[in-house]
């Protein structure tokens, strides 16, 4: 079966080692894609590497070939806005600082953000973690309106905030609403949460659904089939909230140009081409 690429956004998260990211968005435009999330990583896309006029191509090139950047996305792995050392915290700040400047010379909506973590063996009170995830709102939000893009916050099993309920009743604390949610299937069904449940709770700040699978034992981004995620059950779930988002794919893997493909058809045999038609 070939798959029908249309509507379906890709994460470029399986090409971050490979490709730049203006290599890797006219691959897969040529397939067919249109909507992409970047990946913030040296070699792909980093912004302390992109000076204006680098910015400038990028933007035109995007512009020249009809495609749509709607997120630009960090890996998390480098940093903690509720890190437990001023400077970890200065840091990841300082980061994404770049990366909102960038979002915003790219006329990119949307900068996908992580809570932050906790040291798993002996773990900060909460209320502690929460008040420097606050404290980190307070300098990115208005930077994010400067710059003309959002901020997204999404579920992350090694956040301090894994859950739904947990991301939510943070982010209502807030009572900004200019944050957004990006809610990830394969994160909410690894710590073991209700998906359709999941998505009612963060259904009025939903900016966007990551697609990937997982099994309960290794936390993963896999292609699809390879793990319990339960994708034809959101479905409907998406068309009774009217989420009007694209399908993001962020599926990591070795072969990427195979397992794209092959989850997208995956993906339309249990309606999910409904999803991204709409």
């Amino acid at each position: 079966m070939t798959a029908n690429t249309s509507g379906y956004a890709i994460n470029t998260y399986a090409y971050t080692l490979s490709h730049s990211a203006a290599d890797c968005v006219k691959l897969l435009a040529g397939r067919g894609h249109t909507c992409f999330e970047l990946m913030m990583y040296p070699g792909h896309l980093w912004p302390a590497d992109m000076d204006a006029a680098a910015r400038r191509r990028l933007r035109r090139m995007l512009a020249d070939n009809g495609l749509q950047v709607i997120t630009l996305n960090m890996p998390n792995v480098d940093l903690n806005i509720a890190g437990a050392t001023e400077e970890m915290r200065a840091y990841s700040l300082e980061i994404l600082k770049g990366v909102i400047g960038l979002a915003g010379d790219l006329g990119v909506p949307g900068v996908v953000l992580g809570p932050g973590k906790a040291n798993p063996l002996l773990p900060a009170p909460v209320e502690r973690l929460t008040g420097y995830f606050f404290d980190a709102l307070d300098v990115l939000v208005p930077l994010a309106e400067e710059a003309g893009t959002g901020l997204w916050v999404e579920n992350m099993p090694f956040a301090f905030l894994p859950t739904a309920d947990q991301l939510m009743d943070a982010l209502e604390r807030y009572g900004d609403p200019r944050l957004g949610v990006v809610y990830d299937l394969a994160n909410a069904a690894f710590v073991r949460e209700d998906l359709g449940a999941g998505l009612q709770r963060v259904r009025g700040r939903l900016k966007l659904v990551h697609l990937s699978d997982t099994p309960l034992e290794d936390y993963r981004h896999a292609p699809v089939g390879q793990g319990v995620v339960p994708f034809a059950d959101v479905v409907p779930v998406l068309e009774a909230i009217g989420y009007q988002g694209p399908p993001m794919l962020e599926i990591i893997s070795d072969a990427p140009d195979d397992d794209l493909p092959a989850s997208i058809s995956a993906l339309d045999a249990m309606g999910w081409d409904r999803i991204a038609r709409a």
